[in-house]
């Protein structure tokens, strides 16, 4: 093993570890957090009739996954820690796989849409080209991807136990065009608060033809 694949091993290790052992705490903590401005961006630019068929993509304990599946949706999650997985199938009865963001195993042209909603920011930068065309394969034509991550100086490195890559706006355009996405809308959240006060940047894009 090389240098670059031991470290690849150790970010994602360590990361789901963190999440493993922190699982009730963390579910606990986010079980009330409203999503649902993120969840409306996902579904009004989808093209097509419900019930649709979507990805939750780090679904954590399940929160967004029951949310998605009582509007009628036909949903699948998927979380690399394996404690979320577990909670998430006890708590929503949906599918959910059990994957690595950085050894993903997507079927081709599944899902209407991709709902990763503080999720991506886990991936290394040099890793992320990769993991976005995976997203974009497994979307069906003209299928959309919701993202929302804590953006930053195009920073990223270890933050209390966790693997983080921290981007700006220009340079996730970058990233996802280049991946294949067409940008249909972006905002910084919570909303109504200052720049400064608002950590998360979400954005909506579509699977270009």
């Amino acid at each position: 093993m090389n240098e670059d694949e031991s470290s690849l091993k150790d970010i994602s290790g360590l990361t789901l570890a963190y999440y493993n052992q922190r699982a009730e705490e963390f579910r606990a903590g986010t079980r009330d957090h409203d999503v649902s401005q993120n969840i409306e961006a996902l579904l009004r630019h989808i093209v097509g009739q419900a019930p649709l068929t979507l990805l939750d993509f780090g679904c954590g304990p399940g929160r967004d996954l029951k949310a998605l599946a009582g509007l009628g949706h036909r949903v699948i999650g998927l979380d690399g820690a394996a404690a979320f997985a577990e909670m998430a199938r006890a708590d929503t009865g949906c599918e959910v796989w059990h994957q690595d963001f950085l050894n993903l195993e997507l079927p081709d042209g599944r899902f209407d849409g991709i709902f990763a909603n503080a999720s991506l920011f886990h991936v290394p930068g040099r890793e992320l080209p990769r993991v976005l065309r995976q997203l974009h394969t497994t979307l069906k034509a003209g299928g959309v991807l919701f993202c929302s991550n804590p953006h930053g100086p195009n920073v990223e490195g270890w933050n209390g136990g966790r693997y983080g890559a921290y981007l700006d706006l220009e340079t996730w355009r970058c990233r996802l065009t280049e991946a294949g996405f067409v940008e249909l809308e972006y905002y910084y959240r919570p909303a109504g608060m200052p720049r400064e006060k608002q950590p998360w940047l979400a954005s909506v894009w579509r699977k270009a033809d």
